[in-house]
């Protein structure tokens, strides 16, 4: 125990000895190295540490890989690979087929001392990240990295925020450390951490900058005191792991982050559908109302959700046998499943710690969950009480999970459910901070139990090489304090001292905790159901998290301005940070929803991937049906998603398979068109559709952007020509919203809506052809059964072609179907000009329209 107090004593020291992170001497380069598309190096402390916030590694490593032409990874660790390091089974690393530095797109180039980088692209020899300024600083628990930009350059990303989409770039500081962030508060950190941005610089082109470090940290965004533009990084631990990427547009860089974090996963055909949810259905025949009230108000209702208000005592995998007993339960999903219509369940991850509840018992047999840094069970409160929490580093916890999920979700003695909801999973603690007493907080457990251990130093004896984290470190209140909105690092989360099985403690893996739960539980629905895809959505998330889940953006509230920041969240989600399956709680979480504002919300949510109406028990109910103008704009706005269904599922297909984004910012359609860098009210839905909600408080007129370009109204399909001007339309009722089709595109529409997803996919479709100003228009069209994880060869692919008279379709048909083309529309006059006819889907063919 000594040995902790003389490094505190020393770390206390070093405090007072250094005046400023411009006294540190940063590192010298040494060493150096070069290979065909390879660079290494030796970095050693350049002068006498300054242990500003802990302790300076004298020896770091270098390493530079020109992976692809687009893809540079500059990758700065320990010596001695004792600093935590992002576990290879929780985030693959790319490994990329290596490419000639002269090849590539971008360069890196070394200054040895003091050391420092910068990245340059290969042709102009523009700059793109430049370290030069200020010194490197790689503490024990503090990393400091600056880099010079342009001024008040064009910034994305760095989620998850509800800020403006393009970043502040004026004393703005992003804080990265997952948390429950109730009403979605600004200028805050929130449930996930996505440390990659898009810098956009016009017509020279966009590129990105992706970070994999899992550990705290602010990002500032700032001027010197001289007007210096720069981005600096503040970390609490790990290393720096960075991948350039070269762009050069702005879609071109969603599609290379993807390649870094995975591709997102491909979401079946249903999970489109509307979706309705409440925390606080009083019981099950309350539910089955729910599914009446929305049949009787011709509004198609895809899915209902189960919040934790089914579970005996919020315990998971259990029914409350009065208000939710099991037959009922069967009774309700048999009947939706008879109809097409779907259910899925919450799952939180807290388990209550009780010997007679079966889930916890089998957990600790399985050795599954989370222990305090004495090595006993680690506990604290949650819906269910005092409670565990799942150690997805342990080697059975998965097996346990499964099994958990196959006995409760058994088709045939339990709830056949076709989608599961990970809630909580920052993780969110009701214990406030390090000095609750779990047993004490939560009143439905009176056992005695022993204190929890609250030591915050830990030492590895033997953690050399195992990239675990470094020993004798402070884990609950470092010396750099980040901004987390919650306040210590442990307030209302699992206690950072808390250590993994594999040896790591929670102070570097918190923000992973809900990825690894997602992966967790998707893996657990494909050992259910194997040929079918799993749905689960999220709360909290990481890179990578697109590849396993779909995200809703948390607590909001009932505001215009809630309303209101779910685009610019949505757009930071689907365009950056490779999660294309993202909406926000339709009409808001908390707090009494206003019925226009709902009408509103509820034509907005039917332009964004995920659609669900949700509430808290606290809140009125506010289902669709409860408003006349609430009813009449969801009829209106679900008949045109579900004919759009195809359109965007066809988007999701390229998000899954290239990277390419399903909603775009109207700046990666129109790189070079200044005025949309910063338009964060519209976008794009797929490549086509431009939506320009209603957007101030209870208006009914809109100012939206036009880019000079032809565009078509989508409801009435007559020709608007924009002009690169601001467009103001008026008496917009609450029942409309403003949508067009941009020329030079062919929108594949099916001819009607349906009750469920299942009925819409069979009717036949119209194509709408939207020439642009060449007079020339294309699109694309992806089927397949829309819901198989393999579909194998039997899938089609299909492009449209418009060369002013004949319209072509070819690609891949391997999907047999009976729905066929029914008719083709022409824009561009007064009337459009119609075709009809019967043209399969299952063969290339050609239309001619004089």
């Amino acid at each position: 125990m000594m040995r902790f107090l003389q490094s505190s004593v020393l770390a206390s020291a070093s405090l007072a000895l250094a005046a400023s992170i411009d006294d540190c001497p940063g590192y010298t380069a040494s060493n150096i190295v070069q290979s065909d598309g390879k660079l290494t190096a030796d970095l050693t402390l350049a002068g006498t540490a300054c242990n500003i916030y802990s302790t300076d590694l004298t020896d770091l490593k270098l390493l530079v890989e020109y992976q692809t032409e687009s893809r540079l990874r500059v990758k700065i660790y320990d010596a001695g690979l004792q600093v935590y390091q992002i576990q290879e089974s929780v985030l693959p690393r790319p490994s990329g087929e290596g490419v000639l530095a002269s090849d590539a797109a971008i360069q890196f180039q070394l200054a040895e001392d003091p050391f420092s980088f910068s990245i340059s692209r290969t042709g102009s020899g523009e700059v793109l990240f430049n370290t030069s300024n200020t010194n490197l600083i790689f503490e024990s628990q503090y990393i400091n990295l600056r880099t010079s930009l342009p001024q008040d350059p064009n910034l994305y990303g760095l989620g998850e925020h509800s800020d403006s989409f393009r970043l502040s770039t004026n004393n703005y500081k992003r804080t990265l450390w997952n948390a429950e962030s109730p009403f979605i508060p600004r200028n805050s950190n929130l449930y996930g951490s996505h440390p990659n941005y898009l810098d956009h610089r016009g017509e020279s082109g966009s590129h990105g900058v992706a970070l994999l470090n899992a550990n705290g940290m602010d990002i500032n965004i700032n001027k010197t005191d001289s007007g210096d533009q720069y981005l600096e990084y503040n970390i609490l631990g790990g290393v720096l792991d960075f991948y350039f990427l070269a762009g050069p547009s702005p879609t071109d860089v969603s599609k290379q982050y993807a390649e870094i974090v995975g591709f997102p996963a491909m979401m079946s055909y249903w999970t489109f559908g509307f979706q309705q949810c409440k925390y606080g259905w009083p019981d099950i025949e309350f539910e089955e109302g729910v599914v009446a009230n929305y049949s009787a108000a011709n509004i198609p209702l895809e899915t209902l959700w189960a919040d934790i208000d089914y579970m005996e005592s919020r315990k998971v995998f259990t029914t409350d046998p009065e208000k939710y007993p099991l037959d009922k339960m069967r009774e309700l999903i048999g009947e939706m499943h008879q109809r097409g219509q779907k259910y899925v369940m919450m799952l939180d991850p807290g388990i209550a710690y009780k010997d007679s509840y079966a889930t916890y018992s089998r957990g600790v047999e399985a050795e599954a969950f989370i222990k305090a840094d004495d090595g006993s069970l680690y506990r604290g409160t949650q819906w269910a009480g005092e409670v565990v929490w799942p150690d997805w580093f342990a080697p059975k916890t998965q097996d346990w999970w499964t099994d958990e999920i196959l006995r409760f979700f058994d088709p045939e003695t339990g709830l056949d459910i076709d989608g599961a909801w990970n809630d909580m999973n920052e993780v969110s603690n009701f214990c406030d901070d390090v000095n609750c007493d779990p047993s004490q907080a939560a009143v439905n457990d009176k056992r005695q139990v022993a204190p929890i251990s609250r030591k915050t130093l830990r030492s590895q004896q033997d953690s050399e090489g195992d990239m675990k984290g470094l020993p004798d470190r402070e884990l609950f209140t470092p010396a750099y304090r980040i901004k987390n909105h919650q306040g210590d690092l442990s307030d209302k989360t699992l206690y950072t001292n808390n250590t993994n099985f594999d040896g790591t403690v929670q102070y570097d893996t918190h923000n992973i905790h809900g990825l690894m739960m997602v992966t967790a539980t998707r893996h657990a629905l494909l050992e259910r159901r194997p040929n079918s895809r799993p749905f689960v959505l999220t709360r909290s998330t990481f890179a990578g998290s697109g590849t396993k889940a779909a995200h809703w953006f948390g607590d909001n509230y009932s505001s215009w301005d809630d309303y209101r920041a779910t685009i610019s969240q949505m757009l930071s989600f689907a365009a950056v940070h490779a999660m294309p399956m993202v909406g926000s709680d339709v009409c808001g979480f908390n707090g009494e929803a206003q019925e226009q504002m709902c009408a509103r919300w509820a034509l907005l949510g039917a332009f964004q991937p995920f659609y669900r109406n949700h509430a808290d028990i606290s809140a009125p109910n506010q289902e669709f049906y409860l408003w006349k103008s609430v009813t009449e704009a969801a009829r209106k706005a679900i008949d045109a998603r579900y004919r759009l269904l195809d359109y965007i599922y066809t988007a999701m297909y390229r998000a899954a398979s290239t990277g390419v984004p399903i909603v775009n910012p109207l700046f990666f359609i129109y790189p070079n068109d200044a005025e949309t860098f910063g338009i964060d009210l519209q976008w794009f839905y797929g490549d086509t559709l431009l939506v320009s909600p209603v957007t101030d408080d209870d208006a009914t007129s809109v100012t939206f952007y036009l880019p000079d370009d032809i565009f078509y109204d989508f409801w009435t399909l007559q020709p608007v020509q924009g002009t690169g001007a601001a467009v103001t339309v008026v008496d917009v009722a609450v029942t409309d919203i403003p949508v067009h089709i941009r020329g030079g595109t062919i929108l594949p529409l099916r001819t009607a809506s349906g009750d469920t997803t299942a009925l819409v996919r069979q009717n036949d479709f119209t194509l709408i052809v939207a020439p642009g100003t060449d007079g020339k228009a294309s699109g694309s069209l992806c089927l397949d059964d829309g819901d198989s994880v393999d579909v194998g060869s039997e899938y089609s692919d299909i492009s449209f072609a418009w060369d002013g008279q004949t319209l072509k379709a070819e690609g891949t048909f391997g999907y047999s179907t009976d729905v066929v083309i029914e008719s083709v529309k022409i824009l561009g006059g007064d009337e459009p000009v119609t075709k009809k006819g019967t043209w399969s889907l299952n063969e290339a063919f050609e239309i001619t329209v004089s």
